[in-house]
């Protein structure tokens, strides 16, 4: 919602239909503060008028997504940050306000299957949305992407990923490879070469980093200058087993499909189990989606046995049972 007397910007919501959080803008004179002599002739100083932004809600669609997502409370926080700061800067820029150059390059910590490059999507949506970017789209690259077979061919691979990359974000999966292989490794040259089309390419592109936390925490202390150059860095939790539940729920009811008591029992004991065998490399999301597509193969192959000469029910063919979710 907006009122154009402040400006009123609904934050993400809470699950209901009132906002979670407002940012308001309120013009007020120097004198509220305190001023003097200064302050009197700045009043004087007519105010240039604030052109009001478009009516249509430019972080509506966003949110939406976003609230879509199971979790994830702090990586939509800080979403709705970077929106915030668009639109005051625009807010600042059209009052002849000093906007600041702001850097938005980013780093995305977390395991597989936390959402991150469904968030990159989102991020580069959002910046062509408020004009940061003006395509909006993902280009999402790794390692072999990068890396060329001899000197010279890594640095115009990388640079014609940019070129591809320009008006929207270059999103580089599993970013610590790149330090991998030692001095002889073109790996370096990658990175000095991404070094230099942020600097040659400012404001015409952003550059996301993702891949494990720790991984990129030593990734980012091999070369001194490269955190600052990354001013948001993310952390994406891994979920808890009843966030996981809500995905798979989410997942089987796209699909038309019903997990039965007793399967999401099973289900729910089988993700237990994994998170506590496999704590470092679980692939959370990823792995729920997993099991419930082999679940669903599975199951066509009991139907398609047991109803050989006949036509199962609409539940049937809709319930997946504990015998089909073979872990």
């Amino acid at each position: 919602m907006r009122q154009m007397s402040g400006h009123v910007i609904s934050g993400p919501g809470d699950g209901t239909n009132r906002p979670s959080r407002q940012i308001n803008v309120v013009l007020r004179s120097q004198e509220h503060y305190g001023g003097g002599a200064s302050a009197q002739a700045l009043e004087a100083e007519p105010i240039p008028a604030v052109k009001p932004l478009p009516a249509v809600d430019q972080f509506a669609d966003i949110q939406k997504e976003l609230e879509a997502m199971i979790g994830m409370e702090n990586v939509k926080a800080l979403v709705y940050e970077v929106y915030a700061l668009l639109y005051i800067s625009r807010m600042r820029s059209e009052a002849g306000l000093m906007g600041g150059s702001q850097m938005y390059h980013m780093i995305f910590k977390g395991n597989p299957g936390t959402g991150k490059t469904t968030i990159a999507r989102i991020v580069a949506k959002l910046f062509q949305k408020m004009g940061v970017l003006s395509k909006g789209h993902l280009i999402e690259v790794e390692r072999a992407d990068l890396v060329g077979e001899y000197i010279g061919h890594t640095a115009q691979k990388t640079r014609d990923l940019v070129r591809k990359a320009i008006g929207g974000v270059l999103f580089v999966d599993e970013a610590y490879s790149l330090a991998r292989g030692g001095e002889k490794d073109f790996g370096k040259e990658a990175i000095d070469t991404l070094v230099k089309a942020m600097e040659d390419h400012r404001s015409q592109f952003v550059l996301i980093l993702a891949g494990y936390p720790l991984e990129i925490d030593q990734f980012l202390m091999t070369n001194p200058g490269l955190p600052s150059r990354f001013p948001i860095q993310i952390d994406f939790p891994d979920y808890s087993v009843d966030q996981l539940m809500q995905i798979g729920e989410l997942m089987v009811k796209e699909r038309d499909y019903v997990l039965l008591p007793q399967t999401v029992f099973k289900l729910r004991q089988h993700l237990h189990q994994e998170k506590q065998n496999d704590c470092f490399s679980f692939s959370n999301a990823r792995f729920v989606r997993n099991t419930i597509e082999k679940a669903v193969r599975h199951q066509a192959v009991r139907l398609i046995n047991h109803y050989s000469n006949s036509i199962p029910a609409k539940s049937e063919l809709m319930a997946i049972r504990p015998e089909d979710l073979k872990l």
